[in-house]
């Protein structure tokens, strides 16, 4: 595995009906957004996930954790930390959470300035977040 700094990270942002989807380098601490992923009451078809790993072939993932304002978890906190457990179970490649507060907000903002109110469709937004997740997550490696 090449060293911190170096990853490809897969990053996604968990959601009951959509989970976005993005792919990042640590190198250049950017994130691209790929196709969102449908879901049914947050679980997605396995088969797509595994052709992103295939494809990717991530060193690291990273799942959004959804909190609350005051950092306390939520329902959908659980329900995170459960998707990134079924993908290191499922993909043994290592998973690590990063706090997603706010991350819709600044998908949708980042969306509006590219292309105003047409570009803020639900599945942009969802990647677009995992984007953000990414960024947050890589800014947080160097500060430990």
């Amino acid at each position: 595995m090449p060293d911190i700094g170096k990853r490809t990270v897969l990053a996604f942002d968990f959601g009951t009906k959509s989970i976005g989807v993005a792919i990042g380098q640590e190198v250049t601490g950017t994130a691209a957004p790929l196709p969102a992923l449908k879901a049914r009451d947050g679980i997605p078809e396995w088969s797509l996930i595994e052709k992103l790993y295939q494809e990717w072939q991530p060193h690291i993932v990273v799942v959004g954790l959804p909190l609350n304002m005051d950092g306390t978890e939520q329902e959908m906190t659980q329900r995170a930390k459960k998707f990134a457990n079924r993908l290191h179970g499922r993909f043994k490649v290592k998973v690590e959470t990063c706090d997603e507060r706010l991350t819709t907000t600044d998908a949708k903002a980042m969306l509006f300035e590219l292309g105003g109110f047409k570009k803020l469709t639900k599945d942009k937004i969802d990647s677009v977040s995992a984007c953000v997740i990414f960024t947050s997550w890589a800014e947080n490696q160097y500060l430990d």
